[in-house]
């Protein structure tokens, strides 16, 4: 890598990425996804790229969560077991680039929202029952959507399981990193079974996930989020969702 000011700033938004997405239970796919939308990298490395550094980050945030007992085996069990094999199903298959674009500047523009929404909605609320038949379709739907897109469907599954209120917020994170964990596994999985392409700086920006991914998820676990950084990434995520729908 020629270490100029555009890279600097690319290895930063990765950083960032991780670090935010990670205090949540997050591994940062999506956010690597919009990093690299903006770079204006090509899909074929998009989707390998975000697979493999999320499984780095979902690693150290699952630890980190199951430690302090944020997590419920209740409710991920049924949930991945669909969601493997439909994720590596998802990693094998490969959308043409007018597909891939405008259904990833989509997902952006969801995890945007996302973050605008949690930032500004409270954490706490009365616990549910969880119904594991939902979990079990759920885990089915995300698994494909996780392996299919490059991410590891936590953005999806962790506003899913508030709405229904079936775990306090920490255990959701902590319930989300290990959904994104094996999602992601699986999905890579799936993508080496095809003419797969990295990113060129993979080790660099594998060393700069994983120390922004220990620093979110040990804050994380331990506190709540940082509300203006979730409206900063937030922003990020819009135009880089915004990019990918005009670049059609």
């Amino acid at each position: 890598m020629i270490f100029d000011f555009e890279s600097a700033l690319v290895v930063g938004l990765f950083l960032l990425a991780a670090l935010l997405y990670s205090s949540v239970g997050h591994a940062g796919a999506s956010g690597y996804l919009a990093v690299m939308a903006l770079a204006g990298i090509a899909p074929t490395i998009m989707k390998p790229t975000a697979l493999a550094l999320n499984i780095l980050v979902a690693i150290i945030a699952t630890l980190k969560f199951y430690r302090v007992g944020s997590f419920s085996w209740r409710i991920f069990i049924p949930l991945v077991i669909t969601s493997i094999p439909l994720a590596y199903l998802g990693g094998r298959l490969i959308l043409p680039e007018q597909y891939y674009k405008p259904l990833v500047g989509v997902i952006l523009l969801f995890a945007a929202w996302r973050l605008i929404i949690t930032a500004k909605n409270g954490s706490y609320y009365e616990i549910q029952k969880p119904s594991i038949p939902v979990l079990i379709i759920m885990g089915a739907v995300l698994g494909l959507l996780s392996g299919l897109i490059g991410v590891g469907g936590g953005i999806f599954l962790s506003p899913i399981l508030v709405f229904f209120r079936w775990a306090p917020i920490k255990v959701i994170s902590g319930v989300a990193a290990g959904f994104i964990l094996v999602n992601s596994i699986s999905g890579i999985l799936g993508v080496l079974t095809t003419n797969t392409q990295f990113h060129h700086d993979l080790p660099l920006l594998a060393i700069v996930v994983i120390i922004g991914g220990f620093i979110g998820a040990e804050y994380g676990s331990k506190h709540l989020g940082n509300k203006s950084i979730q409206r900063l990434l937030a922003l990020v995520l819009l135009i880089a969702g915004i990019k990918m729908i005009l670049m059609i």
